[in-house]
């Protein structure tokens, strides 16, 4: 291991092991992949990547044989890695993996608040994040600890219900169970020890941090161009989904029409270019954006 190099630990496999690398990439990191399918080395900057499975990132990070880490706000909020990785700072969420932690019950189960878990065992691969979540509510209930396939755990009578991740929540469904409380709201986060590094790997964290920023941002962010009557203006401004104060300049040899140029966070559907049509705009172009910063 090169000391002079960032190291980043990543998932080696599951839900945020690509997206991770399409960041990374997206940030404009060429990246090289190691003959063991482990690791990363980036050509155009000081960084190597190690590829472990999410549990141990926490660790990774904490031990220092990484400087950065990026994993699931629900690994970390379970305690991964233990005492070691508690300090661990979470830099910034990075706009994917968003899923949220569950109790769910069979569909035919009456649920009426988490009083109603009581006495019941609940199926899990998260036992710390259950367990506080039960004694917040002040419920009594037997925790099972399964490794996989929590959403079997009812039909096969270990369990009257279970907490797992949801995402679209079409696994619940297919099992014969819907969610009936949300735990804890998750994504994928950067994070970092609290430590000091030396001036140069502190540079490429910041550069790194700046990266990820404008390349989340940029994700559903659209430039839209237009022409338009002067006086029309703060009915534009008003219909430019997530716009702040758009660009405004005067058309050659017109002084009742103006060009708008706007940065739109949120999404510009065809409604909106409807819209913005009704209210006296021409010429109205929607362009995507690869970087913004």
């Amino acid at each position: 291991m090169n000391p002079q190099r960032l190291h980043i630990a990543i998932q080696k496999s599951g839900r945020l092991a690509e997206k991770s690398l399409d960041l990374i990439r997206d940030a404009g990191f060429r990246l090289v992949k190691s003959a063991s399918d482990l690791a990363y080395s980036v050509e155009n900057a000081p960084i190597d990547l190690w590829c472990v499975r999410d549990d141990d990132i926490p660790t990774f990070v904490a031990d220092g044989v990484a400087d950065l880490g990026i994993v699931g706000r629900n690994v970390l909020a379970e305690g991964a890695g233990g005492a070691r990785a508690a300090n661990l700072v979470e830099i910034m969420p990075l706009g994917f993996g968003r899923c949220r932690l569950s109790i769910a019950t069979p569909e035919s189960f009456a649920y009426a608040g988490p009083g109603s878990l009581r006495g019941l065992r609940l199926a899990t691969t998260y036992p710390n994040l259950l367990k506080r979540f039960l004694n917040e509510e002040g419920v009594e209930a037997e925790i099972v600890t399964m490794r996989g396939a929590v959403e079997v755990a009812p039909r096969l009578k270990l369990a009257e219900a279970i907490c797992d991740l949801v995402s679209t929540g079409a696994t619940l469904e297919a099992n014969g169970l819907k969610p009936v409380a949300t735990i804890l709201e998750s994504e994928a986060v950067l994070v970092r020890a609290p430590r000091d590094l030396d001036p140069e790997r502190e540079r490429i964290v910041q550069s790194i941090e700046t990266r990820f920023r404008g390349v989340i941002a940029s994700q559903g962010a659209k430039y839209v161009m237009m022409n338009a009557p002067r006086a029309a203006l703060p009915q534009i401004a008003r219909i430019l989904p997530g716009a702040g104060a758009p660009t405004v300049t005067p058309l050659a040899g017109r002084d009742d029409a103006v060009a708008v140029h706007a940065v739109c966070q949120e999404s510009v559907f065809w409604e909106t270019l409807e819209a913005l049509k009704a209210a006296g705009a021409s010429a109205i172009l929607v362009l995507p954006i690869e970087k913004m910063m």
